[in-house]
């Protein structure tokens, strides 16, 4: 049987910090899980074609935006899973044998690693704590905390959308609480934002940013708010 899973990756200019994301993988490679790794880039200037190269990744070239770029690459692959990461979030060792118990397990749902941030600060536990419980108790979980799907219901649910925000909420309320599942296995992701913007700055602007698109506040309104901050 062939390897059932790509991993896609949205950059713009991430290059720099790809690489713990990659050697994360390497795992999911060795364990015959992986069969491609697609790399989805909006339009970076700082060499992700070689690195692409040097990995055996496949880059998918698409208009800026993070949904519009997760989107052309998943329609450009044949695999029965997918499973999008950010490129500054990475799988703990461990990662490939709980997506392989969830896709036994959990063939018909989607599914989201626990999240959890590389600082020790006491704000990143809280901010951590506060993601993974929202993603159980609604089925919201953040593109931070990767989604593995499979490829029927990306198709029934016509996948990531073209918007400037809000692209991994928008997915997962189509999807539903009722066909999402946690993961066991943690990915850590960067908590460069918190650390400049403040850890309670941040995750406000973050939950306003969420209570407004519920409220009906169109996701190109919403970026343009973001923006100004």
């Amino acid at each position: 049987m062939s390897a059932p899973l790509t991993v896609i990756i949205p950059t713009i200019d991430a290059a720099d910090r790809l690489s713990p994301t990659l050697a994360a993988l390497t795992e999911g490679v060795v364990d015959g899980l992986v069969r491609e790794l697609v790399i989805a880039d909006g339009g970076s200037t700082d060499g992700i074609e070689a690195l692409a190269e040097g990995v055996g990744a496949r880059l998918v070239r698409a208009p800026r935006g993070r949904g519009t770029q997760l989107h052309a690459a998943a329609r450009s692959t044949e695999t029965p899973w997918l499973l999008f990461l950010h490129a500054d979030t990475v799988p703990a060792p461990g990662w490939s044998a709980a997506v392989a118990a969830h896709m036994a397990l959990e063939p018909d749902k989607a599914g989201w690693f626990r999240l959890a941030f590389d600082s020790s600060a006491t704000m990143a536990r809280v901010t951590a704590g506060w993601a993974n419980l929202r993603s159980r108790v609604f089925g919201l979980p953040y593109g931070d905390q990767g989604l593995l799907i499979p490829r029927a219901l990306y198709d029934e649910t016509g996948g990531y959308r073209s918007i400037p925000l809000m692209e991994d909420v928008a997915l997962a309320r189509a999807i539903g609480r009722r066909r999402m599942a946690a993961i066991e296995a943690v990915a850590t992701t960067s908590a460069g934002r918190f650390v400049a913007e403040g850890w309670f700055r941040r995750g406000w602007r973050n939950l306003t940013t969420l209570a407004l698109y519920f409220a009906g506040v169109s996701p190109e309104r919403l970026a343009r708010r973001y923006e100004r901050r």
